[in-house]
């Protein structure tokens, strides 16, 4: 079986468990496949934490939940040094004991419910892919992958979250309300599974074929030979610096962008639109990848100005306009420049 018919089983057994919900099993996937890090907001109770529970349990990994609340501090995400003192005496010395951040899938739950000192906690680990304690340095796993969920903004108890950290998420989720068909389905799934776990048995167990971390590379390297034609990479190139100089375009999408995106959404829009165009079973990266994965990319990066914030403009609404207003570059001169 071809690496991308694995990728597409693992999906399919994702998809099984959450209904309704086909966005964010897509990201999900997208978002360990690119190695990259997810930040999903919607109001409680629409899957968000059922979703990335499935996704462990359907991969060779280990899972963590932090739960962040107002005294969240740093030590309860990265870990502490701890002092032991040996038993017939003498010298004692620190060991380091690691936090839940030290595991392959890791869920901070409700990351905008603490101060932006304890969110930034994750940085670090989420970019650099290590955890300095104690003036050393502790890798987290190989296969790592961080899902914030978030609250909207702006419900009691909530905190903003600082740029520099929403910059460093690979893709914003936004996860709405099911439909009426999904609602019933889902009903009905919760009532078998609550059903089946009275009996001490989980009823998507023989479904599930557990997917090998080794498969989940070899997916990476062949995503990281997916052909970006010169027109496309042109095209993202266009939308990136639409945001940095909307005036080039028109006086209202300047009026609606404070600050734009930063080279770091340039390198996400490139990892991202190959893993699209790879698990749609494409040869190359195609103009529609990139127009479909740009809200993803872009919404959590573009600061609004205050016309859009007075007038209620989305940084969704903000990408939409973009793919309005940039032009797609012809093929055949992206060829001959």
């Amino acid at each position: 079986m071809s690496v991308r018919k694995e990728i597409q089983k693992l999906q399919d057994s994702v998809a099984r468990e959450i209904i309704g919900q086909e966005e964010i099993v897509e990201c999900l996937i997208a978002g360990i496949l690119a190695n990259g890090n997810l930040l999903v907001e919607s109001l409680p109770g629409l899957a968000k934490t059922r979703a990335i529970k499935t996704l462990s349990k359907n991969i060779e990994s280990t899972f963590s939940r932090i739960q962040f609340t107002p005294d969240l501090t740093s030590k309860d995400i990265a870990g502490q040094q701890v002092y032991e003192e040996p038993e017939g005496g003498g010298k004692g010395m620190y060991r380091f004991e690691p936090g839940p951040i030290f595991n392959n899938i890791v869920l901070a739950d409700e990351v905008n419910r603490s101060p932006p000192k304890t969110q930034n906690a994750l940085l670090e680990a989420m970019e650099e892919r290590q955890v300095t304690v104690g003036g050393q340095a502790h890798k987290v796993p190989d296969l790592f992958m961080v899902m914030a969920t978030m609250n909207p903004a702006g419900q009691q108890g909530t905190f903003p979250m600082p740029e520099a950290q929403m910059d460093r998420f690979l893709m914003h989720v936004m996860v709405d309300y099911p439909d009426e068909e999904a609602e019933a389905q889902i009903i009905r799934l919760i009532r078998d599974e609550t059903a089946q776990e009275n009996k001490g048995s989980d009823i998507h167990k023989e479904e599930r074929n557990v997917t090998a971390q080794e498969t989940i590379f070899a997916a990476r390297a062949e995503i990281d030979k997916m052909p970006v034609p010169a027109h496309v990479e042109k095209y993202m190139v266009d939308l990136i610096f639409a945001t940095r100089y909307p005036q080039r375009y028109t006086y209202e999408l300047k009026s609606f962008i404070a600050f734009g995106c930063s080279p770091r959404a340039s390198i996400a829009l490139d990892r991202v639109v190959r893993t699209n165009a790879w698990m749609n079973g494409q040869d190359r990266v195609e103009i529609e990848n990139v127009q479909k994965v740009l809200p993803l990319v872009f919404r959590h990066r573009i600061i609004r100005g205050e016309r859009a914030v007075d007038h209620k403009i989305t940084t969704g609404d903000i990408c939409e306009e973009i793919i309005e207003l940039v032009p797609v570059p012809s093929e055949s001169k992206a060829k001959e420049g």
